[in-house]
C-alpha cells in the first residue's frame, strides 16, 4: 500500500527538484497540514510538497486518521507499530522519489505531533540519508533502541511550544539530548507561551532550515561527484 494525500506542485512551474513530505497529527489528515507547503513554497519554489494521509482510521473522529495506535504504550508494541508504518512510509517515499527522478538527499520529512514522532523514528532509519527532518510538537519514541537502529544522521530541527499540554515541551528537550548522544546534529527551539500548534515563527524557522539543509546536501553531493571523477 502506498500513501496518498494532497500535494502542491513547485511554485516555479518547473520540474520538482526537491520533495518535502509532511506528516499530520493524530486524528487529522493531510488536508490539515498541506497549507504549510504553500507557505514554504515561497522559499523553496522548486520543491513539490505532499501531505500524506495516515493509513489507519481514528475512531473518535470519523474523518480523522492515525499513524499508529497511541492507546497502547508498551515500548515493544509501540516499537513494532512504528516499524510497520515506517515500512509503508518508506515504500511511498521510494515510489515518489523514483517517479520524480530525485535522490534521498533531495528529500525532507516533516511532521506535527504524532507525525513528528514518525518523522524522527523513520527518518533516522532510512537506507539513505534525507536532507533534513523537522519535528513540530513531537517526541522521540522508544529512544532506547535508537543506538542499535540508527542508519543515517540527517540534520534535525525540533520546534515545540513551552505551554503544550498535549505533548510536553520536555519531550523535545529529551529528544534533542538523545539525538546528540547518537551524533545527530540537532537544532531545538522552544517557544514561550505557545500551545500544541505551529505558529508563524515555527513556519519561518522551518523554511530557513529546509533552505540551508537542501543547500548543504547539494554541496555534499557535488563533493562526492568530484571525488569520484
Amino acid at each position: 500500500m502506498l500513501l496518498t494525500g494532497p500535494r502542491i506542485a513547485p511554485a516555479s512551474g518547473g520540474k520538482p527538484a526537491k520533495l518535502v513530505v509532511i506528516l499530520h497529527g493524530l486524528g487529522a489528515s493531510g488536508n490539515d497540514l498541506i497549507g504549510i507547503g504553500h507557505l514554504w513554497s515561497r522559499s523553496l519554489p522548486d520543491a513539490e510538497f505532499v501531505a500524506y494521509d495516515a493509513p489507519f482510521a481514528y475512531p473518535p473522529l470519523p474523518s480523522g486518521k492515525q499513524w499508529f495506535d497511541l492507546e497502547e504504550r508498551r515500548p515493544d508494541v509501540v516499537n513494532e507499530a512504528l516499524r510497520s508504518v515506517s515500512r509503508t512510509l518508506f515504500d511511498s517515499l521510494d515510489a515518489e522519489l523514483k517517479a520524480l527522478g530525485l535522490e534521498d538527499d533531495d528529500l525532507a520529512i516533516t511532521g506535527f505531533s504524532q507525525g513528528a514522532m514518525l518523522t524522527l523514528f523513520a527518518g533516522l532509519r532510512r537506507p539513505k540519508r534525507p536532507a533534513a527532518l523537522i519535528g513540530y510538537s513531537g517526541a522521540l519514541l522508544v529512544p532506547e533502541v535508537l543506538p542499535f537502529d540508527i542508519t543515517v544522521r540527517p540534520p534535525v530541527l525540533l520546534i515545540h511550544g513551552e505551554a503544550d499540554s498535549v505533548v510536553p515541551a520536555k519531550a523535545t528537550r529529551d529528544a534533542a539530548e538523545t539525538l546528540r548522544d547518537s551524533a545527530v546534529t540537532v537544532h531545538a527551539h522552544v517557544t514561550p507561551g505557545l500551545e500544541h500548534t505551529i505558529d508563524q515563527q515555527g513556519i519561518d524557522l522551518g523554511a530557513s532550515f529546509l533552505q540551508h539543509s537542501f543547500a548543504e546536501a547539494a554541496r555534499l553531493r557535488a563533493e562526492r561527484l568530484a571525488k569520484a571523477q
